[in-house]
């Protein structure tokens, strides 16, 4: 089955997973322009103790919910599996992932084929964020914190206390 009959003959549902840790305005943009290509965007945020994230799982839940409250058809979940399980349990085959540089396109080109691996039927797509967000990251978000860096232009503003809050 070719691309498009696959995205036409089913719900077009995504899953847009990563650590978000913290969510940027880069990944709400993402977020809000791959809402209106599909149905739904589940946002899935996952544990990764490999990252050593500074927020807990559940914090990122909540910050992430809080950034993409006004999009109505996005739901956020946290998550601690491969990809392929998580996409057979949401039953979706489109990953979306976010590209700001040649860094981020040679890292997601291998795991997107490293899904494809797994199961053929997965797909992933690759959008680059508004121009205003690109060097948006939340490694610098996280490199600023402890300087008590201005972070308010990097992240939702819904989630700004949350991250000066959690911050330890």
């Amino acid at each position: 089955m070719e691309l498009r009959e696959k995205i036409k003959s089913t719900i077009k549902r995504a899953i847009y997973p990563g650590t978000f840790d913290p969510v940027t305005n880069g990944h709400v943009d993402i977020i809000q322009r791959a809402s209106e290509i599909f149905d739904e965007i589940v946002v899935a945020v996952a544990e990764n103790q490999a990252k050593k994230p500074m927020f807990e799982v559940e914090n990122r839940v909540i910050m992430a919910e809080k950034a993409t409250r006004s999009i109505s058809n996005v739901k956020v979940i946290s998550f601690n599996s491969l990809l392929v399980n998580l996409s057979d349990e949401l039953d979706a085959n489109i990953i979306i992932r976010g590209i700001r540089a040649v860094s981020d396109f040679e890292y997601e080109f291998q795991m997107g084929y490293a899904n494809a691996s797994l199961k053929k039927e997965l797909e992933t797509i690759f959008l680059m964020p508004s121009l205003e967000y690109a060097f948006i990251s939340s490694s610098i978000v996280r490199s600023l914190l402890p300087f008590d860096g201005k972070i308010e232009h990097l992240v939702p503003h819904c989630i700004l206390s949350d991250i000066i809050k959690d911050k330890s």
